[in-house]
């Protein structure tokens, strides 16, 4: 019989988040069938021999390249077999029969299409990451000139983050993370699953994006709480600054208006450049060391803008090195899962 769930998960170098996240859904979900299927991003950390030996025996596909995270759940999908899709990152520890929680309310709330709960840190503060607004050319000029720093709980001024609502309210939203995310099968397969164009970041927006365009609208609830640590496979900030601005670019040239792409795309190259400038008078005048680290690390982001400013077609990749246009390629080796 199948499951009702299919849990995917991506790891990248995470072996002890992976396994504690595999601990907590198998401690937290009691009323939901679930079956859980692992692909591995080429981890160099034992991740791979470590998730196979698990007592929940997920199906594990171990992957001999970083294919980035869209394209690893896309690999992930194609075995499933449960009625919905629950993609959950490894650096997740799942709280109180969240995943229940978030299926139970799906069942309520079916006309939304897509689902998420709410995020906290290992300490219990609030992760606001769970749900984002789309980006406009307004918000992106916000951040560019420092308003949504100078006004974090304005929705007005910090539109993208949602500023001001403390997600402790259910919600309908332009686009929920992918660190927790819920959706029928059916829904991904006929959106084809995540765009393989986007390495990592950005895939679950654009996926929400042209789901809206479907009628799709997407909810949160507060009911189902995760601690999401964020970043743990990402340890350089630059870097992980550099594939958030391709993916940023990706998305304008994919759901802006003709007529505003240009506008979008210097607004978002002017985010990075804004900050190493403000950052560097600031840290002179005020003789801050900490802000001078931060402004060497927002010149290092604007001098790789050749790097990100186009998105992440024909991007040089900062993990391996060479330019490709990222694909579900059958070049990568899949072993038989386990």
């Amino acid at each position: 019989m199948s499951p009702t769930l299919s849990i995917l998960i991506v790891s990248y170098n995470t072996r002890q988040l992976t396994l504690a996240c595999l601990d907590s859904i198998r401690a937290e979900t009691h009323s939901t069938s679930f079956e859980i299927i692992v692909v591995d991003n080429a981890s160099t950390d034992g991740s791979a021999a470590a998730i196979a030996s698990h007592p929940l025996r997920p199906t594990l596909v171990a992957l001999d390249a970083n294919v980035g995270f869209g394209c690893a759940n896309n690999i992930a999908a194609k075995h499933a077999s449960g009625e919905l899709l629950l993609l959950l990152n490894p650096d997740t520890v799942v709280l109180d029969g969240a995943i229940d929680r978030l299926v139970a309310f799906s069942r309520t709330q079916r006309d939304a299409g897509i689902w998420g709960g709410r995020t906290v840190f290992a300490d219990g503060s609030l992760n606001p990451s769970s749900a984002w607004g789309r980006m406009t050319p307004w918000r992106l000029f916000c951040r560019a000139a420092g308003l949504t720093g100078i006004a974090p709980r304005s929705e007005v001024l910090n539109g993208e983050a949602m500023g001001g609502w403390r997600r402790g309210t259910e919600r309908q939203v332009d686009i929920v993370s992918g660190c927790f995310f819920l959706l029928p099968v059916a829904l991904w397969r006929r959106l084809g699953g995540f765009d393989p164009a986007f390495f990592m970041y950005g895939e679950e927006a654009d996926l929400c994006l042209r789901a809206r365009a479907l009628g799709v609208r997407p909810r949160t609830t507060p009911d189902a709480t995760i601690i999401h640590l964020g970043g743990a496979s990402e340890a350089n900030r630059a870097d992980k600054l550099v594939k958030l601005l391709a993916a940023k670019a990706t998305l304008i040239n994919r759901h802006f208006p003709i007529g505003s792409r240009r506008l979008g795309l210097a607004l978002n190259a002017a985010w990075p450049l804004s900050r190493w400038v403000a950052l560097t008078v600031a840290s002179r005048i005020l003789r801050n060391p900490t802000w001078l680290e931060r402004a060497v690390m927002w010149r290092s982001v604007w001098q790789r803008h050749s790097e990100w400013q186009r998105g992440w077609d024909g991007m040089t990749d900062s993990i391996t090195g060479t330019t490709t246009r990222l694909t579900d390629s059958p070049a990568v080796s899949m072993p038989t899962a386990t």
